[in-house]
């Protein structure tokens, strides 16, 4: 007897391996993706060979983080019975399709990718910006379309890169003379990218202000403590600033009780309210939320056997499907194939 055919919509998402991950990691993907899981076809990607674009100096940095990333998928609430983890590395059509979508897109084009250009100047690369850098859109457009997602969240500096998937999706189903791939629609989060804890910059591993996590306690009072808040905000009884605070920000991103936040956000305005207070407030806030997720993290890491397990079963089922799309559109596009 055959499955019944899954008709949930298809999403893949997924990061790059380079790091653990962090607050602004979970705010902006992570918790839609623990939500997701249920109503969607979900494949999460542990994008290896995308974080080599700009790593290929430090591949055992890129090699460790795979684990590493994986755990805390499964430490915020990732199912891998409702969620496909894969890695990105041992997916060898993607790396094909990658190769045959170069075809079908101009250097020049991919030049005036919005995303793409603010990476190169944030990355000081200029004409020195890698090939595999420069051609990644090119690779996501590969990654998306492989496993034939019509949904990707992202975040809204990000958005462009769907754009350009979907160019390279039109323009081979027009050379096709049917529809083999499909496009796709950007996901954008309510919540934009955290700042730093310094507000000076966006949350990043490689910037040194992200919180972790895997953060102990200790760790995460440090870090509340480092919190940029208003600094004319001199006295308890001045009227402070909200807008640009950091910790107000947290408090928007990770507080469920919105009229508490308005309210002290009144208050911070008119004064009375102090800087020490209102981060002592947040504080219990991150603790509550963290402390389960590293409890489960410690045990994920002290079993690293079943998370390889779990990457391993997820591969071989994201390789079935990406290389069932591979041969799908060789034979469309009429490529030779020894018989």
């Amino acid at each position: 007897m055959s499955s019944p055919i899954d008709t949930r919509p298809v999403i893949l998402t997924g990061d790059r391996t380079t790091g653990p991950l962090h607050l602004g990691h979970y705010v902006g993907s992570l918790k839609s993706r623990v939500a997701l899981q249920r109503s969607h076809q979900q494949f999460l990607l542990l994008a290896d060979t995308q974080a080599l674009t700009d790593n290929a100096d430090d591949p055992e940095k890129v090699r460790r983080n795979v684990l590493e990333v994986a755990i805390d998928y499964l430490a915020v609430g990732i199912d891998p019975a409702l969620t496909t983890i894969c890695v990105q590395s041992a997916l060898p059509a993607l790396a094909e399709l990658t190769l045959l979508y170069m075809n079908f897109v101009t250097v020049s084009r991919l030049e005036r990718n919005p995303t793409i250009k603010t990476e190169i100047q944030l990355r000081g690369f200029e004409r020195d910006v890698p090939a595999g850098f420069l051609c990644y859109p090119v690779a996501q457009a590969a990654d998306i379309t492989a496993f034939k997602a019509s949904v990707v969240p992202v975040g809204e500096d990000q958005a462009p890169l769907i754009e350009q998937t979907n160019e390279i999706v039109r323009r081979l189903n027009r050379q096709i003379g049917r529809e083999i791939l499909v496009e796709a629609t950007a996901m954008v989060p309510s919540v934009g990218r955290l700042p730093g804890v310094d507000g000076k910059a966006k949350m990043s591993k490689s910037q040194g202000n992200a919180i972790a996590l895997s953060a102990s306690p200790d760790d995460i009072s440090a870090a509340v403590r480092r919190m940029y808040t208003d600094p004319d905000h001199l006295k308890v009884v001045d009227p402070g600033k909200v807008e640009g605070n950091v910790v107000f920000t947290y408090l928007d991103a990770f507080c469920d009780d919105r009229q508490l936040v308005e309210e002290m956000k009144a208050h911070y305005r008119r004064g009375g309210l102090g800087d020490i207070t209102l981060k002592r407030q947040f504080e219990d806030i991150l603790q509550a939320l963290l402390a389960p997720i590293r409890e489960r993290r410690a045990r994920y890491a002290a079993a690293p056997d079943y998370v390889m397990g779990v990457m391993r079963d997820g591969t071989r089922k994201a390789r079935e499907r990406t290389e069932a799309t591979l041969a799908e559109l060789r034979n469309a596009l009429g490529l030779f194939t020894l018989a």
